[in-house]
């Protein structure tokens, strides 16, 4: 439940803030992580922001990028935490970081989280955490400038999937009409975010796509990203981001499963249409994440990734 109130009033106590996301960033976690720290910098905070993973290549031209550390080595009044549906993802960074601040702020709009903040803002009825980050500063009175407003609408692009996704609400297009009207070149950042891709990323893709097969007469559609293609490219896990959604793309399939080979275990990414709720399966593998778009970490063996399917497969 969303209680603005409370985050309000957190904030304008605290001196010292940090705010980190979660960790394997995407483009809602830094877009939110960001627009929220630049607004509170503007706002005379003391604001440390920080992503263990860093930030993605493709995101690094974003505004005020260049203030995201790994990580601090300071006692801060207040932690944020944005897009972060467990304190598990938040990496080291959670005992590091959150347990000795005085009080942790959650932002957040997982439909399946597991509480850990003393204050929550969550609102799982919003399309991205930008969404709740645009209410949040205008109730502290902050002036949304032109580089705020490119981090919040990068947020919305990429969490939407570029408006194409069931969260999708008026709302969402007001703030976005709002954020362009502060100067963002929305073809520009567009085509950062969604029409230029690494070469790493495109050939990953094609490996992804070339091993894909299908299962339950094409309605689950699932492939596998090997150690192997990541080192012989020299790719990042920021380069496969996208190709679950690319599987989902294809006519019929209603569930995606991408395999990607992580140390000893498998992480897994789960897309879905319709009304198949792939965020309980992730849950079950102790995941989680959203209604169609959700993700967990399984063994690397035959056993578990078999159980994985049943129990995909049951889902339909």
């Amino acid at each position: 439940m969303a209680n603005f109130k409370q985050a309000v009033e957190s904030i304008r106590e605290a001196k010292s803030i940090v705010i980190s996301c979660h960790i394997n960033p995407d483009g809602d976690a830094i877009g939110s992580l960001l627009s929220l720290g630049l607004g509170l910098i503007a706002f005379g905070k003391k604001v440390y922001m920080i992503s263990e993973d860093g930030v993605p290549k493709k995101y690094r031209r974003l505004p005020g990028a260049g203030r995201i550390k790994r990580t601090i080595d300071k006692k801060c009044d207040l932690a944020i935490s944005v897009d972060c549906s467990a304190k598990d993802v938040l990496g080291k960074n959670f005992e590091k970081v959150f347990v000795p601040a005085k009080k942790i702020l959650e932002i957040d709009h997982h439909d399946f989280r597991r509480p850990f903040g003393d204050v929550s803002l969550i609102d799982n009825g919003a399309a991205a955490v930008g969404e709740i980050t645009f209410t949040l500063l205008n109730k502290l009175n902050i002036t949304i400038t032109e580089k705020i407003a490119e981090n919040i609408l990068t947020s919305i692009i990429v969490e939407t999937d570029s408006f194409r996704l069931p969260k999708v609400r008026p709302f969402t297009f007001r703030v976005c009409e709002y954020l362009v009207n502060r100067g963002v070149n929305y073809y520009k950042l567009a085509d950062m975010i969604f029409w230029s891709k690494s070469k790493e990323a495109a050939i990953l893709s094609g490996l992804a796509l070339s091993r894909c097969k299908f299962l339950k007469n094409g309605r689950i559609g699932w492939s596998i990203i090997k150690r192997k293609d990541f080192e012989r490219i020299k790719g990042k896990e920021e380069d496969a981001d996208a190709v679950a959604d690319e599987i989902r793309s294809i006519h019929d399939v209603r569930i995606t499963i991408l395999l990607r080979e992580n140390d000893n275990a498998l992480r897994v990414s789960l897309r879905s249409k319709g009304k198949i709720n792939v965020a309980r399966l992730a849950e079950h593998y102790g995941g989680g994440g959203h209604f169609d778009v959700a993700g967990c970490h399984i063994p690397n063996n035959k056993k578990a990734i078999n159980d994985l399917f049943s129990r995909a497969k049951k889902l339909l």
